[in-house]
């Protein structure tokens, strides 16, 4: 019997109509968007055609849409409209015959600014969030929970500021937490949800003009890793939010590598039980709290070397550049090399695509060297080189593939045990609004 594999992907897509979304309570979004609009990207990871189902759930729980498809082997097939009413709101499961794998671009409905997140082939009783805020610099977080269960569940939200939150969801159902809407103490803190069955939760992080998106951790891992982390590049800046999932305070030292531009250098701060703390961008900026050059260009990975009490630590990596004339944002959640593996695939790569490009970031979190070679879909053109351990590889797609293209890579370490992973950036050329999105590689 084929084993049958369900992503869970929180789905938004309010109504597009704006003065019917500002006047109506019941269906505005408390984000600070007028409304939101989603898309689907699923893969195929499996060298036989894949039979899929997408089954849109309402936020009661109750059935909306299912689509039947199929997706030929180590192909993507996107969603740009989903075959649902104008408004609808909710999540949807998508089953399939064989191993796919499928990302969700969600966007603000002008299409003025998007994140991405990477649908989870499992829920967890417990999920972590490392970064939330209200009111900080201008920025608001929501999270939206999805019961992919064909029961309810009892659910609490314990933030680190002290507050709780608890609700039931239905079967299928999700819910949208606003912590605007919700008495914090702080502007900027973290959440751990518990639940009475698995769930799914993803975040969004925005201000008025930038969102991004990044999908809650199961577990800490004591060593994260960080495929890509840049700063003082080009209006460019990285900070690395890392929680204590754990309940002692640790000593954390993160160390950079350096892949295109840099010196190697760590940072040492102290993490409470419970609590986040922000890395990279001081160290880069002006050395606070390390051994890094204040305002040297540095583009690499970095990792956690040292964690003095060996507690689960989970970290949510944003990169923004805030000119006045290049306004993004993104985010990614960092790595746990004990679930890395030798084999990393990449659904969307692109060159020259109305103006968007890739760049793909591998990276060597095995304790030896190792041989790395990227191929993409429908071309010749191939990545190579050799990673000492917590070095990554780097290649930009822009003007290296061809105009238009559009497709996949996998990414494959060639030592014997050897454990990669890797992000993809994609960015607009001469983007005036927030046209940034970053993606985690799924192992395989």
């Amino acid at each position: 019997m084929k084993r049958k594999q369900l992503f869970a992907l929180v789905t938004v897509a309010l109504a597009f109509v704006f003065a019917l979304v500002m006047s109506d309570a019941r269906t505005y979004a408390q984000g600070q968007f007028p409304g939101y609009k989603s898309t689907i990207q699923t893969y195929n990871m499996s060298e036989t055609t894949a039979n899929i189902i997408l089954a849109f759930y309402r936020q009661d729980g109750s059935l909306e849409k299912t689509l039947t498809d199929i997706i030929e082997r180590d192909r993507s097939k996107i969603y740009f409209t989903l075959p649902v009413n104008e408004g609808f709101s909710g999540s949807v499961v998508i089953s399939s015959d064989q191993p796919v794998a499928a990302l969700s671009n969600m966007m603000n409905s002008a299409l003025t600014a998007g994140g991405t997140y990477v649908g989870r082939s499992e829920g967890s009783t417990s999920v972590y969030l490392p970064l939330l805020m209200v009111n900080s610099n201008g920025f608001n977080s929501w999270f939206a929970l999805q019961n992919p269960n064909p029961s309810s569940t009892n659910v609490t939200v314990n933030y680190s500021d002290g507050i709780t939150t608890s609700i039931n969801l239905a079967a299928y159902a999700s819910h949208n937490f606003y912590q605007k809407q919700e008495p914090h103490t702080s502007n900027v803190f973290a959440a751990e949800v518990t639940s009475d069955e698995p769930v799914v939760v993803v975040a969004f992080l925005e201000d008025t003009k930038t969102l991004a998106a990044y999908h809650g951790f199961a577990s800490g891992a004591v060593s994260p890793a960080m495929p890509l982390v840049n700063s003082n590049n080009n209006g460019f800046y990285t900070d690395i939010h890392i929680q204590n999932t754990g309940d002692a305070d640790t000593s954390v030292t993160v160390s950079y590598q350096p892949s295109a531009s840099g010196t190697s250098c760590t940072e040492t701060q102290t993490v409470a039980a419970g609590q986040t703390v922000t890395f990279a961008r001081d160290a880069f900026q002006n050395g606070s709290n390390s051994t890094c050059t204040g305002g040297e260009r540095f583009i690499g990975s970095g990792n956690v070397t040292t964690n003095s009490a060996s507690q689960p630590l989970a970290a949510v990596v944003t990169q923004r550049a805030g000119s006045p004339s290049l306004i993004q944002f993104a985010a990614y959640s960092s790595f746990d090399p004990d679930e890395a593996t030798q084999a990393v695939r990449l659904p969307s790569v692109m060159d020259r695509n109305s103006g968007f490009f890739t760049s793909v970031n591998v990276m060597n979190v095995g304790s030896s060297e190792t041989a790395v070679e990227c191929t993409f879909t429908d071309t010749t053109y191939t990545v190579t080189g050799t990673l000492q351990p917590n070095e990554t590889l780097t290649d930009l797609q822009a003007n290296r593939i061809q105009s238009g293209y559009v497709g996949g890579a996998a990414c494959t370490a060639q030592a014997d045990g050897a454990k990669i992973v890797a992000v993809v950036n994609q960015l607009k050329t001469d983007a005036t609004d927030d046209q940034f999105l970053v993606y985690e590689g799924i192992n395989q």
